[in-house]
């Protein structure tokens, strides 16, 4: 590890569910190129969970950036997150290369959650780490406004 390395120079905002009081249903992230990283995380921070609500996620791989023959990649579900359980948490997912189905031609990830029961507010990011080509901010989502040294 370089010690004058800023941190972004290692880790980019690859995918984005943006903070949002979410109706049920599912809510993802883009398409990220795993071939771009050497792995990735997902977080989903959930603020104030609706009476009843309940939250999913999990990483889901693809074969194209559009998302061909989408299916989950194994192990990357959480426990749900319940209304019981309390408010104002958090979890994350971590993902590498070998978790992806490389033999049948699967490279592209994204975040899912998934609300159940009630509208529930919460956000996801799916950042990746120790790009193969260029800095972090160099391989960043289009929706990152700014990156501050």
């Amino acid at each position: 590890m370089q010690g004058n390395l800023n941190p972004s120079a290692r880790v980019a905002i690859a995918g984005v569910i943006p903070p949002q009081q979410a109706a049920v249903g599912a809510l993802t992230s883009g398409w990220v190129d795993m071939a771009t990283f050497f792995a990735a995380m997902a977080t989903v921070s959930v603020g104030v969970i609706g009476a009843g609500g309940t939250i999913d996620a999990q990483i889901e791989q693809a074969t194209t950036t559009s998302g061909a023959n989408a299916k989950p990649v194994i192990g990357s579900a959480i426990t749900q997150l319940v209304k019981a359980g309390g408010d104002n948490r958090q979890v994350a997912i971590n993902v590498r290369q070998e978790d992806l189905d490389k033999n049948g031609g699967f490279r592209f990830v994204r975040l899912t959650a998934t609300v159940g029961g009630a509208t529930t507010f919460l956000s996801g990011l799916l950042v990746g780490f120790d790009a193969r080509y260029g800095a972090g901010t160099a391989n960043q989502a289009n929706t990152v406004a700014q990156t501050v040294s």
